[in-house]
């Protein structure tokens, strides 16, 4: 190990990574262990400053071609190990390349950076420390020394990165904001001294022209990777804002039949209650024109809304439930045997593949808008985490209601052969989203037919063919959790892009490395479990490669989109038990 002292012989990081190429500094000692023994010793760095740690670098071998290190000698460089938000970002900044793309660990080290800032820092503190940077005077006190330039030119580009990172996220904070316009000025200012900096300057205008297009048209449509749904909040159903929305933006909210059964409905946000209305009669199969829509609060008020108003205005409390009540009686709701009811079962004449379709189509709208930073935020729950994680949520809160419309389509059928059929077709709309490449709904299906309330219906299992039932053995076996979702992860690493994942195994992965490590080694960050965390978000990437427009039909299948965009869904455990031992009595 090796421990540099002292802010001035050392005090530039770049110099440990010149000793590391030069092969200066002696490796670790070689232990007893043969296991351990390695063709070079890795070696360990500790940067001290006035007695304290502030950064661990670790010696690495690089994977440079050959011919950069001018042999076929490996290459080595230091990685971060962990150290103080400040050095890391001093030596990220050292370690940046200016002319040329970078190489794999600095663009590793950057990426990381980026994805990972919010867990040790806040948004203003990286701002002003890169700030700080910018506006430094280098080691000889001179403001127009070649390191001074250099150090400019970097944090342009780092700000270039984060800014092409996070998109609209920076957009909506004010810190970013601010420190984008003031980043500009202090560029214009310098611009007549440094020429060099004119290239930057350009491609910096292209950045802040971006951000006031998004700033003044929040919800432009030519912008990537935003918030494009709003919902109503997890908890208790109601509309989040993220800025002004315009009305062609989509929503998706709940309609309560009952207290237990709703419809989830994805409608635009300029819907009057007559659209809303029209769709939740189709789905209950009862007459629009006996129907009113009434929000109710939780100290059990009720307001009747017109046919004609917006249905999901900002005006309504946030604290409220939409109903659909009969006109006759909108002072109650529906009796709770409504939701019980039995309807036709009208998936059995839509086509199995087409479902599918929809079904796909409908995840990837949602799994194509998730940030990166929404994995961060859920899994550190910093800074308010229902606002950062809306479209994770959203997500995640599909492929439940996935599930329990499985279930609740085959409990409402109280015909053993039209269950049967029903239950067929779920195998073969499960196999159909595998087919697609859409493990997100291929696993909610597979779980909803699972669902105890479902499997314990002997009489209906005993009916499907035996092919049918060796091809939901098979399905079902890529949903087993033993060996870590082994049978999942080898089959979904066998699929090319643009696929879409299992989001809750996703999640787990990262919540695993989150609990398994600790964030702060002896008051340093430690970066090696968030360069971990990085990896796994990154995943996104991949999955996320093409877009699914070439695989999926431009045909739409109305009946299908309609009935996959507005599912019927009884969210009680006890009620769907009740309505599983209706059906098939216990013996």
């Amino acid at each position: 190990m090796c421990k540099l002292h002292g802010r001035e012989e050392f005090r530039r990081i770049d110099f440990v990574q010149k000793l590391a190429r030069d092969q200066i500094l002696p490796p670790a000692a070689k232990t007893p262990d043969k296991r351990e023994q390695q063709e070079e010793e890795a070696a360990t760095v500790q940067v001290r400053e006035q007695d304290q740690d502030v950064l661990v670098l670790k010696k690495v071998s690089s994977e440079r071609p050959a011919s950069a290190a001018g042999s076929g000698e490996s290459d080595w460089r230091y990685m971060v190990v962990s150290g103080t938000p400040e050095k890391i970002l001093e030596h990220l900044l050292n370690d940046l390349h200016l002319d040329g793309v970078q190489d794999k660990e600095t663009d590793t080290l950057l990426d990381d950076f980026l994805l990972t800032y919010i867990v040790f820092m806040t948004t203003d503190d990286l701002c002003q420390a890169l700030l700080r940077h910018y506006c430094a005077k280098k080691y000889d006190g001179k403001a127009d020394s070649p390191e001074a330039l250099c150090t400019k030119r970097k944090v342009l580009l780092l700000a270039s990165q984060w800014t092409a990172l996070y998109k609209d996220w920076l957009h909506d904070d004010e810190h970013s904001k601010l420190f984008l316009k003031t980043l500009y000025r202090y560029v214009l200012d310098d611009v007549y001294e440094y020429p060099i900096l004119e290239k930057e300057l350009k491609e910096f205008q292209k950045v802040l022209r971006i951000h006031r297009r998004h700033t003044v048209d929040e919800y432009s449509p030519h912008r990537k990777n935003r918030a494009l749904f709003h919902q109503f909040s997890l908890k208790e159903n109601w509309l989040q804002h993220r800025g002004n929305v315009n009305e062609i933006e989509e929503i998706f909210c709940r309609v309560y039949i009952t207290d237990h059964s709703y419809v989830s409905i994805r409608t635009k946000i300029s819907s009057c209650v007559q659209d809303i209305l029209k769709i939740v009669a189709e789905r209950i199969q009862h007459p629009e024109e006996d129907l009113a829509l009434v929000t109710v609060t939780f100290s059990g008020e009720k307001h009747e809304l017109l046919p004609t108003e917006m249905a999901l205005s900002k005006s309504l409390e946030s604290s409220s439930r939409m109903y659909t009540y009969r006109k006759s009686d909108t002072l109650n709701p529906f009796p709770e045997s409504e939701e019980t009811q039995q309807r036709s079962v009208r998936i059995l004449g839509m086509n199995t593949w087409d479902i599918a379709l929809e079904l796909t189509s409908f995840d990837w709208s949602l799994f194509n808008s998730i940030h990166e930073q929404e994995l961060i935020y859920f899994t550190f729950s910093r800074q308010g985490k229902a606002e950062n994680t809306l479209n994770l949520s959203l997500l995640l809160q599909r492929c439940n209601e996935v599930q329990l419309w499985v279930a609740t389509e085959i409990l409402l059928c109280s015909q053993l052969g039209k269950r049967v059929q029903l239950v067929k077709k779920f195998i073969k709309i499960a196999a159909h989203c595998k087919a697609q490449r859409n493990l997100n709904s291929f696993f909610a299906i597979i779980m909803g037919l699972n669902t105890a309330s479902v499997s314990r219906l002997s009489q209906t299992w005993e009916k499907i063919p035996g092919k049918l039932k060796k091809l939901f053995s098979e399905l079902e076996s890529l949903t087993d959790p033993s060996l870590n979702h082994k049978a999942y992860r080898d089959a979904f690493k066998k699929m090319k892009p643009p696929k879409i994942p299992f989001m809750p195994l996703l999640l787990k992965d990262v919540t695993f490395i989150h609990e398994g490590n600790k964030t702060f080694l002896d008051n340093l960050v430690n970066f090696e479990k968030l360069h971990m965390i990085a990896d796994t978000v990154r995943s996104l990437r991949y999955c996320r490669n093409n877009q699914f427009a070439n695989d999926l039909p431009q045909k739409e299948h109305h009946e299908a989109k309609f009935y996959t965009n507005h599912l019927l869904v009884i969210d009680n455990q006890q009620t769907l038990f009740e309505l599983s031992h209706r059906i098939e009595p216990r013996v």
